[in-house]
């Protein structure tokens, strides 16, 4: 596990830590091919440079959030309706945890993607991958 992420989901307090261990379990072993780094304060997974998936502790509670997921046509994601494609799910206890569909939501970030790595360069504005 990397260690910034282990030190994040140490740093949480209970039940929040134990759903970050879980959470980073199965997107580490899911997203075998993804980057994995501490980003803005929180854990996230990127693909080729992109942000993919990513946690953070809300008031909400832990928010699991996918820089694309307004695309994935998951009605169990929440979509914020912003200027970004992005959709998150928020978990409370780690029983909350969906594995297979967690994993479904993993693959298909894989598969749908906006270019959140060039938005800079594009002056703000997303072009799908």
């Amino acid at each position: 596990m990397n260690q910034e992420i282990q030190k994040y989901n140490n740093e949480q307090l209970l039940p929040y830590n134990l759903i970050c261990n879980k959470l980073e379990q199965i997107i580490s072993e899911h997203l075998v091919e993804s980057e994995s780094k501490v980003w803005h304060r929180h854990p996230v997974w990127f693909l080729a440079g992109n942000p993919i998936v990513g946690y953070s502790k809300q008031k909400k509670g832990l928010r699991l959030m996918f820089w694309s997921g307004a695309d994935f046509d998951e009605p169990e994601l929440i979509i914020t309706h912003g200027k970004f494609r992005d959709a998150s799910f928020y978990y409370n206890a780690v029983e909350e945890i969906d594995k297979d569909l967690l994993i479904g939501w993993l693959d298909k970030s894989v598969k749908i993607q906006w270019d959140y790595k060039n938005i800079i360069k594009r002056k703000g504005q997303l072009v799908r991958l």
